[in-house]
């Protein structure tokens, strides 16, 4: 088709429609290169074609004239210039692909994070609420009716096994409600329920308020000092709320440490972590009150591609991350595409239009004028250069003066030329003005560039009537280089309104699925891991313990078997400890410890040397846990001191009254320990008294010391 058009000028005749040909050539060559954009030389091959045709075509059609030069070069900087655009164009949106990724990277290990504790928050409450107040209560008693604990037992093995996570499938709460325990023997409490009809809940929320009100009753059983509750159950507002009331002796809420979860985590912030609240009224001598509310939030967005994993936590703020993907995406093609059409401009200025203006100062009248409007339209593109080239939005202000002196130009350039030589080579102002306009307007809508490149044709337009009075040659040839180039500046800016409003949303939109689909999938991959990492040191020594229990092979009244649920239950009191963000985790999940023996009616005194330092969790682990077996088995007295040191972390306990010395070998030795671990270990034993102590030195290649 361009050989076929440059070798029709002969055919078609006459200098109109050598510049329409050329027009049209042009055009398919200059689109060409963004059609095929990942191939230069066939597009720079497709614009030799192209200057050589136009080039015989005018031979043919002229013998007595040789190819006009200058118009072939033209052709050639316009096809380099527009692979320039679309290497630019590219190259942006090659960052933008980058910078997203990057962003979309801390944002997935922040929801990843955020899941992950979210889930394990929850996990370690159904852990205090299940196996941990089931291995304390035997521990701490030996004249109980233990008819129940096989049967909880059982349950409370099967959900250390299980991994987290709600369901959202609809259940009756008030049904649910029926079900609490309300205890046995003197730990009893007689819960009186008050359920106005039923209450249709998704099942996550619904067993977290089922968990949250069976650890309540435990509460009032251990501390109130009563055997009666209230239960009510009600909605408002559309929401479902529960409310369980004792009139018992009441306690200081703010009162509570920290450390203890049977609110924070088993009631408060399980609620929270299915999107409800639940809070504790209470005074001394005024009696409880607990409460639940959840309410039905509409979902942001349906789940059309079926990936949501049953039970895993999606991404918040999808919708906005969307959203911003979509803004950050648009604005770095907008920025390219500005740079494109500034380098367009800069070029085609200083090199066409700038011989063009030299060549021709004795056509213009007066030529002085032309020559302002040239270095007025450099200094709307320096201008506008400043901006862009430092990254920056042209402000809002400057481009309405930038836009302005840009019509100037063109009506500075259209009344200082004869008629007749409008749109000709004589003009340069006239195929220039549109690319300085589609820098300084690409970020609007496209009817603004439209009515920029009407007001400028119509300037040339009105100057040709007032100046005189055109032929139908002149008028063809103004419409030809109308189309020719303000038409393909338009074009391209057409294009680029679709690349940065609908492309750039297309792009945003599949970034952003495809970076919740990597978010689920890590959120599950930690889930696991954190799953296997955290529970498999407990695998080896409560999960047998629990099945004894659950099979009556262990029995509740053998000394023994309680002194095991002691050291199982600090364990797992240290591995509550764990996700708690404070100053010293190792003191904090020592405490943890401390506090499970002081239960048992151990007195622990605690002393602490030196200042601390970063010790990593799983180093934490072995450290304490040769500690809480000797807590465990201590009858009356301990001490446990922890030395740090510049380089080295040391933790030792003395327990008087041990309950088998003998046996101290196999008791440190009870958990499992790495093959590859860096903690020494140190024990030894007197009459009734026996100690142990373990140290972590930091390796010497980690760097400087630590304070």
């Amino acid at each position: 088709m361009v050989v076929l058009t440059g070798l029709s000028q002969p055919v078609l005749g006459g200098d109109v429609a050598d510049a329409m040909v050329e027009a049209i050539v042009g055009i398919s060559v200059i689109t060409f290169q963004h059609e095929w954009g990942t191939r230069p030389v066939v597009g720079f091959t497709l614009a030799a074609l192209g200057a050589v045709v136009c080039a015989l075509g005018d031979m043919f059609s002229s013998p007595t004239h040789g190819a006009d030069s200058a118009h072939l070069a033209r052709m050639l900087v316009e096809v380099g210039l527009s692979r320039g655009a679309y290497v630019i164009v590219r190259a942006r949106a090659r960052a933008a692909d980058r910078s997203a990724a990057t962003r979309a990277a801390l944002r997935r290990e922040a929801e990843v994070a955020a899941a992950r504790r979210a889930t394990e928050r929850e996990h370690l409450a159904t852990l205090h609420d299940t196996a941990c107040a089931t291995l304390l209560m035997v521990s701490q008693g030996d004249d109980q009716d233990w008819s129940w604990l096989p049967l909880r037992a059982a349950r409370d093995l099967e959900a250390l096994s299980a991994m987290p996570g709600f369901g959202t499938e609809s259940i009756d709460l008030s049904v649910l409600l029926g079900c609490v325990p309300e205890g046995v023997g003197q730990a009893r409490v007689q819960v009186k329920l008050l359920v106005t009809g039923p209450l249709a809940i998704p099942s996550g929320p619904g067993l977290a308020i089922f968990n949250g009100v069976r650890e309540a009753v435990t509460n009032v059983a251990r501390h109130a000092g009563v055997r009666e509750a209230e239960l009510r159950a009600w909605t408002e507002d559309g929401a479902v709320v529960v409310e369980l009331s004792d009139a018992g002796r009441g306690f200081a809420p703010e009162s509570v440490p920290a450390r203890r979860r049977g609110i924070s985590a088993s009631i408060v912030g399980r609620m929270k972590a299915v999107g409800g609240s639940a809070s504790v009224a209470s005074q001394p001598g005024a009696g409880t009150r607990v409460q639940w509310r959840w309410q039905e939030r509409p979902p942001a967005s349906p789940a059309g591609d079926g990936t949501r994993a049953a039970g895993l936590p999606g991404p918040p703020g999808a919708r906005a991350q969307r959203a911003a993907v979509v803004r950050f995406i648009r604005g770095q093609l907008l920025h390219g595409a500005q740079l494109s059409a500034l380098l367009i401009s800069l070029v085609a200025q200083f090199t066409v239009s700038l011989g063009q203006l030299t060549a021709h100062q004795d056509v213009y009248g007066p030529a002085w004028a032309q020559t302002a409007a040239f270095i007025c339209l450099a200094a709307v593109a320096a201008t506008g250069g400043a901006y862009l080239l430092r990254g920056r939005r042209i402000p809002p202000r400057v481009r309405g003066w930038s836009v302005g002196a840009v019509l100037a130009v063109s009506g500075t350039g259209a009344f200082t030329l004869p008629p007749e030589r409008l749109a000709g080579p004589e003009d340069w102002v006239f195929g220039l003005i549109g690319w300085h306009a589609l820098f300084l307007l690409a970020d609007l809508r496209v009817r603004v560039l439209a009515a920029f490149l009407g007001a400028h044709v119509g300037l040339n337009t009105s100057a040709m009537f007032v100046l005189g009075s055109p032929t139908a040659a002149e008028s063809t040839g103004m419409g030809l280089s109308t189309v020719s180039t303000c038409g393909f500046q338009f074009s391209v800016g057409v294009l680029l309104m679709h690349l940065l409003h609908d492309a750039a949303p297309a792009a945003g939109s599949a970034a952003a699925r495809e970076e919740e689909l990597r978010t689920r999938e890590r959120i599950h991959e930690g889930m696991q891991r954190d799953h296997k990492e955290r529970y498999r040191a407990l695998t080896a020594t409560t999960v047998p313990l629990l099945a004894g229990l659950g099979h009556g092979v262990l029995s509740p009244h053998d000394d023994d078997v309680r002194l095991r649920c002691g050291v199982e239950a600090a364990r797992m009191r240290r591995l509550f400890a764990e996700s708690d963000a404070v100053a010293d985790p190792l003191l904090n999940e020592l405490r943890a410890c401390v506090e499970v023996a002081e239960h048992q009616g151990v007195t622990v005194s605690l002393a602490i040397r030196g200042r601390r330092k970063e010790v990593p969790v799983e180093v934490r682990r072995e450290l304490i846990d040769p500690v809480a077996v000797v807590l465990g088995h201590t009858r009356t007295t301990a001490r446990v001191t922890v030395v740090w040191t510049p380089r080295a972390v040391r933790v030792s306990v003395v327990g008087q009254d041990f309950a088998d010395g003998r046996r101290t070998g196999d008791l440190v030795r009870a958990h499992p320990r790495a093959a590859a671990s860096k903690v020494a270990l140190a024990k030894g034993a007197h009459g009734g008294s026996v100690w142990v102590e373990t140290m972590w030195e930091e390796p010497i290649a980690s760097g400087v010391d630590l304070p």
